[in-house]
């Protein structure tokens, strides 16, 4: 009687656990039903939003759509008119015109490998393509394959002037493409909004035959300057940095020596940043207005009242700067494109497998709670929202490079796609080499007491951004 009750209980859990799997079938069943049915909703809502967009609707898709396109080509290839002054006044080109392929790469030039005709991709690829021919480099020049510089033509073929875009600094490659004697860094398919770290701007001006034009102006602050002084300030500048207020302030070295000139920064990043440069000027479309006009020397309008404070800004509130006005506008009507454009540009994702996504999910905790970055550095944008300055006591550096620009502070840098520009170093200027060494500098200013591992992680959650 025992033993039969033993069966009966053993079948009645048997059957009880088939019951029960059965109904987890089935629930799983209706659980994926649902799912779809939800799926197929979806669709239906997003086919019928589509189908019900009104007018408005269509016209604000179709106006970013165009300006998004139109600022993309102003981006890469609008010169607004700068070949007048470095080809025209600098005669750059003459230099141009002498340099080989392999000097190109060696000062930071990128090649756009996807303007590359079949059979100079094949003859590259072959190792056949004389590198050490300037003629190879004209060539280039007018596939419009070098990024950021447009080469100008006469009826000979001849190199007539040369003009520079937003990209020469502001895109690079992914070096996508492999060739004999070229470096892996130098060509590929374009990755706008980088930061052109290996560009080395004050070299190439300083091949320039005439830098009068700049010596003038910069003589308006130092009148005893020649020319030799120019040059030598130019080559002092190294790759990936330039020196925008150089020829505002006239300053072209700190007090302790070193260059004045700051890391080239990325361009990517920027919706919902508001001001754009690491001490503050202004948004992104005034830094495109300024930029176009005052260091690219296009032909256009800039005003900005600021640049007349000839204490602040000897040459600039001299040459008058605040307030120019071409009689040629080139560059004021495409300057909203160019914004949208920029805005548009997303900060790269760190490519799985760079990083230890442990650590970095640890790093997280630290940077949100015992290093307290998130009080500046805030999620998502990892900047302020609103107005992003801080004084150089609040952040433990000299204030030699806000004191260069009207608000003499420092911006809270946005953080994603840092992984992509730890060339260089980090900060304006590049003072810290790596990003620990940032962290390293904030556990001491503020006492954060970060043992090595959470230093550590942080540093991994920052990389992985």
């Amino acid at each position: 009687m025992e033993k039969n009750s033993i069966w009966r209980g053993l079948f009645r859990a048997g059957r009880l656990q088939i019951i029960g799997a059965a109904v987890a079938v089935l629930a799983a069943l209706f659980t994926a039903g649902i799912t779809a049915l939800h799926s197929e909703d979806r669709h239906r809502d997003d086919e019928r939003r589509r189908d019900t967009l009104t007018a408005s609707d269509v016209l604000i898709r179709n106006n970013a759509e165009e300006q998004i396109e139109n600022g993309r080509e102003t981006f890469r290839f609008d010169t607004f008119g700068d070949e007048d002054f470095w080809g025209g006044q600098l005669r750059l080109h003459e230099a141009i015109a002498k340099i080989t392929p392999r000097q190109a790469l060696g000062v930071g030039l990128k090649i756009d490998a996807q303007a590359l005709p079949q059979n100079l991709v094949a003859a590259l690829r072959a190792g056949k393509v004389n590198l050490d021919d300037p003629g190879v480099t004209a060539a280039l020049l007018k596939l419009n394959a070098v990024i950021g510089v447009t080469g100008f033509f006469d009826n000979s073929g001849n190199l007539g002037s040369i003009g520079i875009q937003c990209s020469l600094c502001h895109s690079t490659v992914d070096a996508s493409f492999s060739a004999p004697g070229i470096p892996a860094a130098n060509i590929g398919q374009r990755l706008d909004g980088w930061a052109n770290r290996d560009l080395n701007v004050g070299a190439i001006v300083a091949l320039a035959p005439n830098l009068q034009p700049v010596i003038d102006l910069l003589r308006l602050a130092n009148p005893g300057l020649n020319e030799g002084d120019v040059r030598a300030v130019l080559n002092s500048w190294g790759p990936g940095k330039f020196d925008a207020a150089l020829l505002f302030d006239g300053k072209a070295f700190q007090p302790d020596g070193r260059s004045a000139a700051t890391l080239i920064p990325p361009a990517f990043g920027l919706a919902g940043v508001n001001l754009h440069t690491s001490t503050g000027w202004g948004s992104a479309t005034h830094w495109n207005a300024l930029v176009a006009n005052l260091e690219m020397h296009g032909k256009g309008v800039f005003f900005d009242p600021r640049l007349d404070n000839a204490q602040q800004f000897p040459i600039a509130a001299a040459a008058g700067f605040g307030n120019k006005r071409d009689p040629v506008d080139l560059i004021t009507a495409k300057l909203p494109a160019l914004h949208v454009y920029q805005l548009a540009i997303p900060a790269p994702q760190a490519p799985r497998g760079t990083f230890d996504a442990a650590a970095a999910a640890r790093g997280k905790v630290v940077f949100n709670g015992k290093a307290n970055c998130a009080s500046c550095h805030v999620p998502p944008l990892f900047t302020e929202p609103g107005w992003n300055m801080h004084t150089a006591q609040e952040i433990g550096i000299d204030s030699f490079q806000a004191d260069r620009a009207p608000d003499h502070r420092y911006r809270t840098s946005p953080l994603k796609g840092v992984w992509t520009h730890q060339k260089g170093g980090f900060y304006h200027d590049g003072r810290f080499p790596t990003l620990l060494a940032v962290v390293d500098h904030y556990n001491s200013a503020f006492n954060l007491q970060l043992n090595a591992q959470e230093r550590s992680d942080l540093v991994k959650y920052l990389l992985s951004l």
